[in-house]
């Protein structure tokens, strides 16, 4: 075997074996190895056997897994793949064990199954989708009423979203950022592949092969955002004696029991139930999703991507795309850029919140058509509804302001590094009301301020102060109380469910549509901004960057500019923690005209082992909205 890795000044793996196969071996090996905790938390996560090595913490993550089948689905899905695509995924694994035996991990038994990488991929973002924003409406709705229900429309907190945009020209230029939540070591591992079918540098999930995502592959480059599109469904079920009430009646239900092993800690007996519809993730209610049903995931795309060398090449890969819904932007070095929206989204009746299962009108009847089409000038894809687009797709969707402010950087000719960096924050309803409030110096100072979520700004700091403590009052007004009763849910969704969450983040959303959803919320409005004015003119004036900072083990404690619905996502939850909580987990210049112009860079760094000199090497750069070479200087 002919293998060579090579590591640029920031430790990036550029990799490159004699064959496709080879190459996949080599990308395992080295994920393995940069990264081995991270991958076996990964396998754990998605055999739902994580509390078996990490303790009790772990055991209700444990039974999501298990109710939801992300193990039994990932068998199906590689059952079904095509002799290559099987071929180089069972390379990839084989690295992947070569890797963990000569770097072993604490609890871990090293051996991964030719299916992993699908279960690991697939375990990460099943609940990227949108059936916990179900379980929340359903909240919602039964305590405080379907009125209140927009008051809370908005992108999902710790859940999907991005900037992408594409400026045609020669030559094209594609750029963006993935938001998700933090993590150490970080999602996405820069990573370059090349052998002698195809170069390729990108942005690559450890535990998963290729590039999926985002790619630069000399020619043609390619990103995604999260379409905001709704493909997941709860069904309430309707179970007795080994049966559930279908459309067509009562159905045969399958029914076994598995045991969780925990670590210090009696096993936790789990009972896994599956209807026609899905598994019941929690009592009463399943959940039905694309790849189950179709028994594919979309690894079928993942090696037509690195061996792309046109838009249309990248466009026909993602015709094989399933789950999650993406919006694609990909340019090639002829100019051409082209979009589209890669996946599957079920045709049926709204089923924004749980509904019966036995209500013929809510059961699929086939897929929705994915639009797509030429980009003339440029296109900013940032997670909003876009009518002609993703508008009738979804239903949660993030704000316009991200995608508005990137479009009139782009207008006036902003080089796409800096719209990365940019920190400016509309917040227009937020002033709204602070405008009807009584002249203070809090009130007076906010409202002369530009905006600007800058980390070294005590303006921008005021303004964070008086938001958060007016989140906290809304969320204590008798008005919202009722959404603190018990879900009913399993309390493994309490994480989508916290009322105080919720409000934080679609703060804006709250207000503006207390007169409709909560009159007597709306009512005191006026007297909560006063208090939460009052309560910021007693404290001490700060910066936004002393309190809105990266906080992670190992990793200096660094201010950060930026905000939830900044470009410059650096989102926190306000009224709960000022901490970045989630945000950029990538940037990336993708260059056509000269792939060594292209830039990125990650939040921590190219490694995953503490005490490297990788391992959060890229924080500094990240924090100030600066890039590295693709190819290391």
């Amino acid at each position: 075997m002919s293998v060579t890795l090579r590591r640029d000044s920031y430790g990036v793996p550029h990799l490159w074996g004699d064959t496709v196969e080879e190459l996949a071996y080599a990308q395992g090996h080295n994920a393995a190895t940069d990264r081995g905790r991270q991958l076996e938390l990964g396998r754990w996560s998605a055999e739902g056997t994580a509390a078996a090595r990490l303790g009790p913490a772990y055991v209700a993550a444990d039974r999501f897994a298990r109710r939801a089948r992300i193990a039994d689905t990932a068998r199906r899905c590689h059952a079904r793949l095509d002799a290559t695509t099987r071929s180089w995924l069972a390379s990839y694994v084989d690295g992947v064990n070569a890797g963990l035996a000569e770097t072993p991990v604490e609890h871990g038994d090293g051996h991964w199954a030719e299916w992993t990488p699908l279960a690991v991929f697939l375990a990460r973002h099943l609940v990227f989708g949108t059936f916990t924003n179900k379980l929340w409406r359903a909240h919602v709705a039964s305590t405080l009423g379907a009125a209140a229900l927009p008051m809370f429309v908005r992108e999902e907190p710790f859940g999907p979203g991005s900037n992408a945009w594409a400026v045609a020209g020669d030559p094209p230029v594609i750029a963006g950022d993935p938001h998700r939540t933090l993590e150490l070591p970080g999602v996405y591992q820069q990573v370059g592949l090349a052998c002698p079918e195809f170069d390729v540098v990108g942005l690559a999930f450890p535990g998963v092969p290729g590039v999926p995502h985002f790619g630069h592959a000399g020619s043609v480059a390619w990103a995604i955002t999260n379409a905001s599109a709704d493909y997941q469904d709860l069904y309430v079920e309707d179970v007795r004696d080994g049966h559930a009430r279908g459309a067509d009646g009562w159905e045969p239900v399958t029914v076994h029991s598995e045991l969780i092993e925990v670590r210090g800690a009696d096993d936790v007996p789990t009972r896994i139930v599956e209807t026609a519809r899905g598994p019941l993730v929690d009592d009463g209610l399943s959940l039905r999703v694309p790849c189950r049903v179709e028994e594919r995931l979309g690894f079928e795309a993942l090696l037509p991507l690195l061996r792309a060398k046109t838009a249309d090449d990248v466009l026909t890969a993602l015709d094989h795309w399933v789950e999650p819904v993406n919006s694609v932007l990909v340019a090639d070095t002829t100019g051409a850029v082209r979009w589209r929206v890669a996946g599957l989204v079920p045709d049926r009746d709204d089923t924004s919140r749980p509904v019966p299962a036995w209500e013929p009108r809510f059961a699929w009847r086939g897929y929705r058509p994915m639009p797509g089409g030429p980009v003339e000038g440029s296109r900013v894809n940032a997670n909003e509804r876009r009518a002609g687009d993703t508008a009738d797709l979804g239903t949660d969707f993030a704000p316009p302001h991200r995608g508005e402010r990137i479009r009139a950087l782009l207008a006036a000719g902003t080089a796409s590094e800096e719209v990365h960096a940019d920190a400016w924050l509309g917040a227009t309803v937020l002033r709204g009301l602070l405008a009807r409030q009584p002249p203070s110096p809090p009130r007076d100072r906010i409202l002369a301020w530009d905006g600007t979520m800058r980390a070294d700004s005590t303006d921008a700091g005021a303004f964070a102060a008086w938001r958060a403590a007016l989140a906290r009052r809304l969320a204590d007004h008798p008005a919202i109380a009722p959404l603190r009763r018990p879900t009913g849910f399993d309390p493994y969704f309490d994480q989508w469910t916290d009322p105080a969450t919720r409000i934080g983040v679609a703060l804006e959303a709250v207000v503006a549509g207390a007169a409709a959803g909560l009159p007597a919320l709306a009512a005191d409005l006026d007297a909560l901004a006063a208090a939460a004015l009052a309560e910021v003119a007693a404290t001490r004036p700060r910066a936004w960057g002393e309190t809105h900072v990266l906080d992670f083990p190992g990793v200096p404690v660094t201010p950060l500019s930026g905000d939830n619905d900044c470009v410059c996502a650096a989102g926190s939850v306000p009224g709960v923690s000022d901490r970045c909580l989630r945000g950029p987990v990538a940037r990336y210049v993708w260059d056509l005209g000269d792939r060594a112009a292209s830039r990125w860079v990650v939040p921590f760094g190219a490694s995953g082992r503490p005490g490297d000199a990788h391992f959060c090497d890229q924080t500094p750069l990240w924090a100030a909205g600066r890039l590295i070479p693709v190819d290391g200087p």
